[in-house]
């Protein structure tokens, strides 16, 4: 009696389990169809609407609006701010010409490694209509950025060479550790969604770089949401040592993927004239910019609590790297109110 029992309650357990993930499936592919009805609902095309040659998008080089303000790293520094106006309004120019670049190149990055993905996607995998849904918006993103940054000049740099040797190696990992690559499309577009919101909520720059902003938060939040729920939902199907491994690479592809998107390249600072002392100062020795870094990673420590990937032991790591901190409440909660 007591085996029946047990193995009764076995059975039981087993039946709810199972179907826990298919509720979670369901859940899954239901938020899938409704991001790509959005995005075929909503979206934006580089050259249809953005006015370019609208006058109020002309860019001045001494159009006072590009001076950067306290919401961007450099831009709080005394250093900074202790310079003449020309020469502030030419350093910010180039940084929001820098950090569009970097962008489009991350972008670039992220078709690359999607493709690699899909190549092997089973027929019927509702992943996949998504996916193309972004891809198509990622390529509208590279080209208003690139346009962005002709029309700024100064011929940013862009990421730095080693980020552009290792390519071919980063793009591959979408086929063969595709939950390491997704993290690495959130290392790129977590920040730089971050600075864009932080930006505009302080009342924005010029019009041509506001509106350019606009039109990537507004889309990059449902590729954000994508990659959010494809690793929560590929995070059950992973044994103990690849989870193992994964709660170990999620930081370290968060942290060092971070710095190329808003560390400026050796030769970008060098264009800027950024002293090394200063340098180090901005990223990440100084406690505001400590600070300013640990806020940046609020909403990937919420997910990374819902992956359960940051234990006792790995969230050691993630204080080492700087990025340890009270997880958001919410997807895109104000840096002000989750410090």
């Amino acid at each position: 009696m007591d085996a029946t029992i047990t193995s009764l309650a076995s059975r039981t357990r087993v039946a709810a389990a199972s179907a826990d993930v298919d509720t979670a499936t369901a859940e899954y592919h239901a938020l899938l169809q409704r991001l790509s009805e959005a995005s075929v609902d909503k979206h934006f095309q580089a050259f249809k609407d953005i006015p370019w040659d609208s006058p109020e998008f002309r860019v001045d080089p001494q159009d006072p609006r590009f001076v950067l303000g306290e919401v961007d790293e450099i831009g709080a520094h005394p250093w900074y701010q202790s310079l003449p106006l020309e020469r502030q309004i030419e350093i910010g120019r180039y940084r929001y010409a820098q950090i569009a670049k970097v962008g489009l190149q991350f972008e670039q990055l992220l078709i690359a490694g999607v493709m690699n993905h899909l190549v092997w996607a089973r027929n019927g995998n509702p992943a996949f209509r998504y996916a193309m849904h972004e891809v198509t918006e990622e390529t509208h993103h590279i080209q208003m950025f690139q346009e962005g940054v002709n029309r700024l000049g100064g011929d940013a740099a862009g990421a730095p060479t080693y980020f552009k040797l290792l390519f071919p190696l980063l793009s591959s990992a979408g086929a063969w550790f595709p939950a390491l690559f997704f993290t690495g499309i959130l290392a790129g577009e977590e920040p730089i969604d971050h600075l864009q919101k932080s930006i505009m909520r302080h009342g924005g720059s010029h019009p041509m770089v506001d509106r350019i902003m606009q039109i990537h938060i507004a889309e990059e939040a449902r590729h954000i949401s994508f990659a959010h729920e494809w690793l929560k939902h590929e995070a059950r199907t992973m044994g103990p040592v690849q989870r193992a491994a994964f709660s170990v690479l999620f930081p370290l592809t968060m942290r060092v993927l971070c710095d190329v998107i808003m560390v400026p390249s050796r030769q970008a600072r060098r264009d800027m004239g950024i002293p090394r002392s200063v340098a180090r100062e901005i990223w990440w020795s100084s406690e505001p910019s400590s600070r300013l870094l640990r806020g940046m990673f609020g909403d990937v420590r919420m997910l990374a609590d819902e992956l359960g990937i940051r234990g006792p032991v790995t969230k050691r790591l993630w204080r080492l790297l700087g990025i340890d901190g009270r997880p958001s409440r919410f997807r895109a909660e104000p840096t002000r109110l989750s410090a």
